[in-house]
């Protein structure tokens, strides 16, 4: 099959929106001192980066063969140990993917890890029969990761000892680049020229063996990352951008590991038709109830019991098994047995004092919702409308996400509690203590300044 890095490297690349900035649009980034962004028309690349008009893109190549073909699936110590000395021997970054098997087992543990370097080639490591992957991780010490949407699948891998120094996101890059679709297989087609096959993204991955075609598609995962890296690295340095990416990655790479969500059944879907205190009970009895059933089966919780059915059994307060097995999910292919411990549970909750009822809603850190800002202070409620304005057409003249630029929440934040005297440098001291990067704060503190002197008279 023709070597993929040499066909791409052939292949205009195609970015989102198109090609240069009319003059309009140039003047207009100037005076924000925004990089060279892609207007609206479309455009390909020549080999030497520079845009040119073209009316029709070339016919996407569907990429069906790993170019060394299938990898065997490394599962044991001996096979790890050749793995470790290829990609520690190979050059340049390394691609790396994770397979979970989301809906089906409990947690987010991975089930299939596949890497791919030069002078290495492509590697598929069971995580089931190897659990401890630290030395892989150590042997790609100094390299470059590349991961596409890196934050879902940083967490299955540091869960196996991968944790990565350096590391570049081709989702967040294309994000940056203003690519209007930025899945894999988007970006692979529109940057690259070539058709990934995505069937098999939401099978379960724990299956054992697992099947060819599944092992061909993980393959394929990472068989074009470095090229789709290369050149995202370049059209975000065409854009002046690529600063901002660098930092966006390093700031994603030194991130710790989030802290476990607090009351996580308040999460049940459909928990907004449940009002009463005493109905809030037996979702968190039937929620708890359930995840530790899913847990010690290994099961996704939703194959156990479904949120639809708990939020039933919370509204009916059914008083015993019969009028339990009455309502949607509680029907007649669930055994006795199980009929009997979810009645439990809404028993449990139908005992509990008042002192021991879950207060309705969470306690809120930082601000209140927007809705409310109106009736508690109107003039916050004036800076953050003309705050969000600012920034909603800042991004859009940097032709990139708003939630990008700078999170929403910490737009909330400081208009709800802006500096005393909304100055430049106190701007961005608010900024920066809420997390924002370099490049945000450069960015939009002039915005914001105007936004919350305005709004202040």
């Amino acid at each position: 099959m023709t070597d993929a890095r040499d066909t791409a490297a052939k292949t205009p690349l195609r970015t989102a929106g198109g090609g240069p900035p009319d003059e309009a649009a140039r003047s207009a980034a100037g005076r924000r001192s925004s990089p060279d962004v892609p207007a609206a028309a479309p455009a390909v690349r020549d080999g030497d980066g520079d845009a040119s008009r073209s009316d029709e893109a070339a016919e996407p190549i569907p990429l069906l063969e790993p170019r060394e073909g299938i990898p065997p699936v490394v599962a044991d110590e001996a096979g790890l140990a050749a793995v470790i000395e290829a990609f520690a021997a190979g050059t340049g970054p390394v691609a790396v993917d994770a397979e979970r098997a989301s809906g089906y087992r409990y947690g987010q543990r991975a089930y299939l890890v596949q890497l791919r370097r030069e002078g290495a080639g492509t590697a598929l490591v069971d995580p089931v029969g190897c659990p401890d992957l630290s030395s892989l991780g150590t042997a790609l010490d100094g390299a470059e990761w590349i991961l596409h949407a890196a934050t879902q699948d940083l967490p299955c891998l540091r869960e196996i000892g991968m944790v990565p120094g350096e590391l570049f996101d081709t989702e967040l890059a294309g994000r940056l680049a203003g690519f209007p679709r930025v899945g894999l297989g988007a970006m692979v087609e529109s940057v690259l020229g070539y058709v990934l096959e995505k069937g098999h993204s939401a099978v379960d991955w724990s299956t054992r063996p697992l099947p060819e075609p599944w092992l061909r598609y993980a393959a394929l995962d990472v068989e074009l990352l470095v090229d789709l890296r290369n050149a995202l690295e370049k059209e975000l340095d065409r854009q002046g951008k690529l600063e901002w990416a660098r930092q966006e990655f390093a700031a994603i790479a030194a991130a710790p590991p989030p802290p476990p969500r607090k009351d996580p059944w308040r999460r049940t879907s459909g928990m907004h038709k449940v009002r009463r205190r005493r109905q809030m009970a037996v979702v968190r009895e039937l929620w708890t109830a359930r995840d530790r059933i899913a847990q010690r089966r290994d099961v996704s919780p939703g194959k156990v019991l479904s949120d639809a059915a708990i939020v039933e059994a919370a509204l009916a307060l059914p008083q015993d098994v019969q009028a339990l097995t009455a309502l949607p999910g509680f029907g007649a292919r669930m055994g006795r047995r199980q009929l009997e411990q979810w009645q439990a549970a809404v028993d449990r909750a139908r005992v509990l004092p008042e002192s021991k009822l879950p207060q309705p809603g969470q306690p809120v850190a930082g601000p209140p919702p927007p809705r409310a800002w109106a009736d508690k202070d109107p003039v916050a409620a004036a800076r953050l409308s003309a705050a969000r304005t600012a920034v909603t057409a800042l991004a859009e003249a940097l032709n990139l996400p708003q939630e990008n630029l700078v999170t929403p929440d910490t737009v909330r934040r400081i208009c709800w509690e802006p500096p005393q005297d909304p100055t430049p440098e106190s701007v961005a001291s608010a900024l920066a203590g809420y997390g924002a990067r370099p490049w945000q704060i450069e960015q939009v503190t002039p915005e914001l300044v105007k936004a919350l002197r305005g709004a202040n008279g």
